[in-house]
């Protein structure tokens, strides 16, 4: 199959999404520390952009729809990052580390 096909089917950039959202998942399951968990989050977010926009290239009717999830993806994402790495700042502060396991004085 060629290159230039490919390019113009909704299943190649659904499946690239999938795959993305699929590494973020297992980094998020098997990361032990704070600053891996983040952007495997961060991989999660981008992978449903991706299906976002593709999903408005082949598919919307309108062809804003697609751009302005994305747009809120991408604010929301910028919004968790701040607010995440200032908790981690705060853990390593307290705790000296940013390993979850090492964490256990934060159980009820």
């Amino acid at each position: 199959m060629n290159l230039l096909t490919m390019a113009n089917q909704l299943e190649t950039y659904l499946i690239i999404g999938a795959v993305l959202f699929g590494i973020g998942l297992y980094g998020m399951v098997r990361r032990s520390n704070f600053i891996g968990m983040l952007i495997s989050a961060e991989l999660m977010l981008a992978g449903a952009s991706l299906n976002f926009m593709a999903f408005n290239r082949f598919a919307a009717p309108e062809p804003v729809t697609g751009q302005v999830f994305t747009l809120f993806i991408m604010a929301i994402a910028a919004a968790e990052t701040a607010i995440v790495l200032s908790i981690i700042i705060a853990v390593y502060r307290n705790f000296k580390t940013i390993e979850t396991e090492d964490l256990t004085d934060m159980k009820g």
